[in-house]
């Protein structure tokens, strides 16, 4: 016959079935489901099919079943057939559904993650295998891209009195962050480890000890002895006390290369002071840190 719509697909479908536990003398049943009458179910007893209405074998409403006469336990078998619940209960043969068979909305029609728990897993295709597999978020991400170590930030948490129109290599004595690298506090330097592409940041504070002494501070990075980037603020037109000076830079380093940070201040006279702190921010008045790029 034809039909208006999708064709059903009765092949991938059969009718739930309930068996009954025979009770001697018992004529009333407790269906699983609600029916409106007899008719919506199927009885069958010792392999016969019963005729349904009053008068007649059984009759059927809402969930009680009651039949014309009792069965005996041991000897009676009972089960029905629910005419007006069709379950899926065949899966449909391997490889035998492809795109025509799914709605272009199968996923645009879903609700939108706007978040996704570690936990949660995608569906991704292995090609190696031309399978589809799931993995979980934590597993996904954890294979793209990388991650942006080694990393350091190292400060100071006091004042360093140093020699004035001298570079002196800043005496970082505070490590807050050190990852994956190597720290050398005996040298105040720091080897990265692993080769790739690194933002090194920086910032001197200089404090020229009186007032109209400052005249420059110049801070200079250093990769494995060699002068990498300097930047300097030039005093000399109005004659501070204290300022400080910062730069970043991106470059290449090798496994081995190591940073260093040396700096000056040019004044007139006495003993200028690199400065830093013990807590808060007074600590990266003087700081340098490093990180490698995600490439």
């Amino acid at each position: 016959m034809s039909y208006i719509g999708n064709q059903p697909a009765e092949s991938y479908a059969s009718f739930e079935k309930q068996v009954f536990t025979i009770v001697n003398s018992q004529t009333a049943y407790t269906l699983t489901h609600a029916v409106t009458n007899e008719n919506d179910i199927r009885l069958v007893v010792n392999n016969v099919v019963q005729e349904p209405g009053s008068g007649k074998a059984y009759t059927a409403a809402n969930t009680t079943l009651t039949l014309s006469a009792a069965l005996v336990n041991g000897t009676d078998e009972m089960y029905c057939v629910y005419l007006g619940r069709a379950l899926q209960t065949v899966n449909p043969p391997a490889a035998s559904v492809g795109n025509s068979q799914t709605a272009p909305t199968i996923i645009t029609g879903q609700t939108a993650e706007t978040s996704i728990a570690t936990d949660d897993t995608i569906l991704i295709h292995d090609t190696s295998a031309s399978a589809l597999r799931k993995m979980t978020r934590a597993n996904f991400v954890s294979g793209i891209g990388g991650v942006n170590s080694p990393r350091i930030l190292a400060c100071m948490n006091n004042y360093h009195t140093i020699t004035a129109n001298t570079a002196t290599k800043v005496p970082f004595n505070r490590v807050d962050i050190n990852t994956g690298g190597t720290w050398d506090s005996s040298n105040y330097r720091w080897t990265p480890g692993t080769a790739g592409t690194y933002v090194i940041s920086w910032q001197v504070f200089g404090d020229a000890g009186a007032a109209n002494n400052l005249r420059i501070i110049e801070g200079t990075i250093k990769i494995s002895g060699t002068a990498a980037m300097t930047a300097f603020i030039d005093f000399r037109d109005y004659h501070g006390r204290s300022s400080t000076i910062s730069n970043s830079i991106i470059t290449e380093l090798t496994d081995s290369n190591y940073i260093e940070l040396f700096a000056t201040i040019y004044d007139t006279t006495g003993n200028p002071d690199l400065g830093g702190g013990s807590s808060g921010g007074e600590r990266f008045k003087t700081y340098i840190s490093s990180y490698k790029i995600i490439t």
